[in-house]
């Protein structure tokens, strides 16, 4: 028996579209993941990127449980003295909304060079258009 080693050349790339209105956040980030890593596919390979395009519309709607909403804090640094800013995660949403998932789907990824190529393939758009209808995009199965 031979093991198979998935090759950029042998690698099949599907564009996959999501809608996240009322889907909860971390269930939602974490089978995104998953797909951008390609580990939903049987010729899933760790050192090759293997994974498909995902669209994601409506992340302005995604939900969370429990005080998250004024609990959950987003973090981020100028590189000055003092220069720490902070944003609860509904300040986030009104501001930049796609970067919340953004934000949860890269923390899921491995920290390395591949991930950071494979998180370019994920597109994700506030309201319910997208401009990716040339790639015909078939909706993603998600556990519920």
């Amino acid at each position: 028996m031979k093991t198979y080693v998935a090759t950029p050349a042998t690698r099949e790339r599907n564009w996959l579209v999501v809608d996240a209105a009322g889907r909860t956040l971390g269930r939602l980030a974490t089978q995104i993941a998953d797909t951008l890593r390609g580990k939903r596919k049987p010729q899933f390979t760790p050192h090759v990127d293997t994974g498909d395009f995902v669209i994601v519309v409506n992340a302005e709607k995604i939900a969370v449980t429990g005080n998250k909403l004024d609990q959950k804090m987003y973090y981020r640094h100028s590189g000055y003295p003092g220069g720490l800013k902070q944003r609860t995660l509904r300040e986030q949403l009104d501001r930049r909304p796609t970067e919340v998932l953004r934000t949860a789907v890269k923390g899921m990824l491995p920290k390395n060079r591949l991930a950071r190529q494979q998180i370019t393939k994920l597109k994700i758009y506030a309201g319910p258009e997208h401009p990716h209808g040339p790639q015909n995009p078939k909706p993603l199965e998600l556990e519920s």
